[in-house]
């Protein structure tokens, strides 16, 4: 797999960027800061969303804007995929908005995070944190696996080689068989249980209780058939001595109505005399009424305009005060709507005036407030200039620090690179002039020890005569020389250390100006920020109190008019009164002329009442008539109805009836107990049918029962089988892993790091990692120095890379190797073996290797070279692409 092609718009520090990728090194490289590893994270984002992330998708999207695009293009397997996420900021967070992966063929494109987040991972045999721990060494996180513990090891190089799904199956298979065990043991509790039920069931003798049980029943039923026939004959004698009470009854009761009727005739004859009586009273009683009602009514009319007592009289008086009264109500009326009026005017002025009382009192706060504010941002201005200048004159002192220096700002740090390589340089010399010199002066005191003892240095024969007695004064001279140049060497060493050191702190001093520059940016632009913002709010408070005094000069206008709205109110209500008195006069005689109405009315009630009692008191002398007709009718059919009794056929039937209800009271008493036994005999036979019904079906219970525990037992055995053959499969393929791995790490740390100092590494089943030197002493990988650390640890990863690239079941194309920032640990002896690592995954066959580095031996040996820059006015980052002859002319001109 590799990347082809990223494109980016609003995303993070990138306004718009198109990169295309190629197989091979391709080095992203630009200063710290620029937005080199920004580049990876958007393929990372766009491969797996918001899970590829150490922050919220808030950041994802540049500052300023509203969506962020990111689209990338990959080859996997020889075909090409076509990825797009958009994120959008809505309110105060922000979503991703649309999600798509185009795949090749003809088939629909997969929408949607989750769907296309699960599709990679399918694709790439990998999670988002696979994919980190196996081909993605992020920033700052080269020495991940080396700090971690053997077990954390361990469970992340077991998930990359797949291992994780065995002990997954293993797990699942062991729940399988305690789950199978756990059924098999309830099976079996089940199948004694029902195994001691048919034990209990057999021993009762079923068969034979129910044959018992149904003789029994028989000749019940015989015994209930007998009580019943003769309870049905005592039944019939009931019935007919009941029909002769019953008619005995009938008459009885039409004699009582009889005579009740008698009575009641009687009573109401007696009743009518009566009521004739109270008419005749009532009607005298009425006339005297009458009288009083005409007295009253002349009283009634002495106080009003009525000449005649009539109700037309009374009725024209009533209407011409109707029509008085309405004139009156109708300019009361309009009185009262002009006095709401002028209150409500009035009212509203006062608020109006109140209203504008208070927008100017808060007027003259906010004006106030913005004034006290005003003065604060003053004051803070004017010590942000303070600071300012005092930023200015630290920053021109430390550039007079450059003035006699061989170097400008912005190049302390290669000239600091430069000087260390001539400090290490040189130091190898003197440990060469050191060594030669020792070496020169052991040669010269062996010389001497054989001069000593008369012997030739150079053949080991007698000193006289001999040609090499001469080379004494040689080596003597050489020591000589080599001690002049030792100190000499010593003396430009010590002076290249001063130069060092003054490099390193014109490389402090370069930074604090980068720092110095930083905040002189922000202090300029809060200064200008704080300058306007002063002035502005020292005129907005001016603006506020002359607001507030034309709303005060606005309230006292409104006030004043409120007043005098107010008095007209008054005057209208006085007005009101006036009439109110006029209305109240004519409601007293309207009252009195109402009342003598009411009397003229109530005579004319009595008088027709009076009529009334004279018709009812004739009414009632033909109802009496009549009622004596029909007592005579009714006292003659009394008697016929007394002629019809025989007391001694009704004494006769009250015995009979009488020896019936016994009879029938005991047999029901017989029956019922006879019943219920039958009804218990019933019972317990089907109670006895179920239970040998239970017993066959416990039977056949038990026979299934018995095959499933017999089956469960089975199955019990081949899951234990499967949990121990998934268990010894991942133990012997983590064993081969962990082989295989040992020999990777070791080939690619060897191409790397050829150290007479170590002789191998050695990985154990429990992914514990330790290095043995030369002499056969183990270290811990923690022990190795820094640089040697990062570049173990960055071996490891390779590895791990190579081993799931031939290890893996089926070939599935392997993601790029990604090293972001791989250097931070290293230092420039150990940089060049980093070069020497990324040659050999070249040469082992990884079809892409990404970089970012700015690190300037790591360019020169990229194939494809990517500078990012960003632009500090903007803020903003681009890319830019070299290939081909650009590359070879941009090494040329930096050789």
């Amino acid at each position: 797999m590799r990347f082809e092609r990223i494109r980016l718009e609003h995303f993070k520090c990138y306004d718009d960027a198109d990169l295309r990728l190629d197989r091979g090194v391709t080095v992203i490289h630009g200063l710290n800061g620029s937005g080199k590893s920004s580049l990876l994270e958007a393929c990372f984002f766009a491969l797996y969303g918001a899970r590829a992330l150490d922050t919220t998708l808030d950041e994802v999207v540049t500052i300023g804007s509203e969506e962020a695009t990111v689209e990338l293009t990959f080859v996997h397997g020889g075909e090409r995929f076509r990825l797009e996420r958009r994120v959008r900021v809505s309110g105060d967070r922000a979503q991703t908005a649309s999600c798509v992966l185009e795949t090749p063929g003809e088939g629909d494109p997969i929408e949607g995070a989750r769907d296309v987040r699960s599709f990679v991972t399918d694709l790439l045999r990998m999670d988002a944190e696979a994919f980190v721990n196996c081909a993605y060494v992020r920033q700052g996180e080269v020495n991940k696996l080396i700090n971690a513990s053997p077990s954390q090891r361990q469970d992340v190089i077991d998930d990359l080689l797949q291992l994780g799904k065995l002990e997954e199956y293993r797990q699942r298979a062991s729940q399988a068989r305690v789950g199978v065990g756990r059924v098999r043991r309830d099976r079996r509790a089940v199948l004694d249980s029902v195994e001691e039920r048919i034990a209990e069931r057999e021993e009762e003798d079923l068969h034979g209780r129910l044959n018992a049980l149904e003789t029994e029943l028989n000749e019940t039923n015989d015994r209930l058939e007998n009580y019943e026939q003769q309870r049905d004959r005592a039944r019939e004698s009931r019935d007919e001595a009941r029909q002769v009470l019953d008619r005995y009854e009938e008459t009885r009761e039409r004699l009582d109505a009889l005579d009740a009727e008698i009575d009641e005739l009687r009573s109401e004859i007696a009743e009518a005399e009566r009521d004739r009586e109270a008419h005749r009273e009532a009607i005298a009683a009425a006339r005297e009424r009458v009288e009083d009602l005409e007295a009253a009514v002349e009283d009634l009319l002495d106080d009003t305009a009525v000449d005649e007592a009539t109700a037309e009289a009374i009725a024209a008086r009533r209407t011409a005060l109707d029509e008085r009264d309405e004139e009156l109500a109708e300019r009361a009326s309009e009185r009262r709507i002009q006095a709401q009026a002028f209150d409500n005017q009035s009212e509203r002025l006062a608020e109006r005036a109140d209203e504008h009382e208070t927008r100017a009192a808060e007027k003259r706060e906010r004006a106030e407030t913005l004034a006290a504010t005003a003065e604060e941002t003053a004051g803070d201005l004017e010590a942000d200039r303070e600071t300012l200048s005092d930023l200015d004159a630290e920053a021109e002192a430390l550039r007079e620090r450059f003035a006699d220096a061989a170097v400008e700002p912005g190049e302390a740090a290669a000239r600091l690179r430069e000087l260390r390589g001539e400090h290490e340089a040189r130091q190898g010399r003197v440990a060469e002039l050191v060594a030669d010199r020792n070496a020169t002066r052991e040669r010269l005191d062996e010389i001497r020890e054989l001069l000593d003892e008369g012997m030739c240095p150079e053949c080991g024969q007698p000193v006289e005569d001999s040609p090499h007695v001469e080379s004494r004064a040689e080596y003597e001279s050489r020591v000589a020389d080599l001690d002049a140049k030792l100190e000499a060497r010593r003396e430009e060493l010590a002076t290249l250390e001063e130069r060092v050191e003054r490099a390193e702190a014109l490389l402090e001093a370069e930074n604090r100006l980068g720092e110095i520059e930083s905040r002189r940016e922000l202090l300029e632009e809060r200064i200008a920020e704080r300058a306007g913002t002063i002035d502005e709010k020292r005129e907005r408070a001016e603006t506020l109190r002359g607001e507030a005094a034309d709303l005060e000069s606005q309230a006292e206008e409104k006030r004043s008019v409120a007043e005098r709205k107010a008095a007209e109110a008054d005057a209208e209500r006085e007005a009101i009164a006036d009439l109110t008195e006029e209305r109240e006069a004519i409601a007293g005689e309207r009252d009195a002329l109402e009342s003598a109405r009411e009397r003229l009315d109530e005579i004319a009630e009595e008088e027709a009442a009076v009529e009334d009692r004279r018709e009812k008191r004739a009414h009632l002398d033909e109802l009496n008539d009549q009622r004596r007709d029909r007592l005579a009718e009714k006292r003659e059919r009394r008697g016929e109805l007394d002629a019809e009794f025989d007391e001694s056929s009704v004494e006769r039937a009250r015995e009979r009836l009488e020896n019936a209800d016994e009879y029938l009271e005991q047999v029901a008493s017989v029956i019922e107990e006879v019943t219920e036994r039958r009804d218990e005999l019933v019972g317990r036979i089907e109670r006895t049918r179920g239970e040998l019904s239970d017993l066959e079906r416990l039977r056949e219970e038990r026979e299934e029962l018995l095959a499933t525990v017999e089956y469960l037992e089975s199955l019990y055995d081949e899951t234990e089988q499967l949990q121990a053959m998934y268990a010894e499969l991942r133990a012997e393929l983590r064993q081969r892993n962990v082989r295989k791995l040992e020999q990777l790490l070791n080939e690619t740390f060897d191409l790397v790091y050829q150290n007479d100092s170590y002789a191998r590494i050695e990985l154990d089943g429990e992914y514990e990692l330790t290095v043995y030197q030369k002499d056969g002493e183990p270290l811990d990988p923690e022990q190795l120095s820094g640089g040697e650390r990062a570049l173990f640890n960055l071996s490891l990863r390779c590895a791990i890379y190579r081993l799931l690239a031939e290890g893996i079941e089926g070939s599935a194309p392997m993601p790029p190797l990604i090293l972001d920032e791989p250097t931070v640990f290293l230092d420039s002896g150990h940089v060049s073996k980093l070069v020497e690592l990324v040659e050999s995954m070249r040469r082992v066959g990884v079809e892409q290797i990404v970089v970012v580095s700015h690190d300037e031996e790591l360019v020169g040996a990229a194939d494809e070279l990517v500078h990012v820059e960003k632009d500090p006015t903007s803020n903003r980052s681009t890319v830019e692409h070299h290939e081909g002859a650009s590359l070879a002319a941009l090494r040329a001109e930096g050789d």
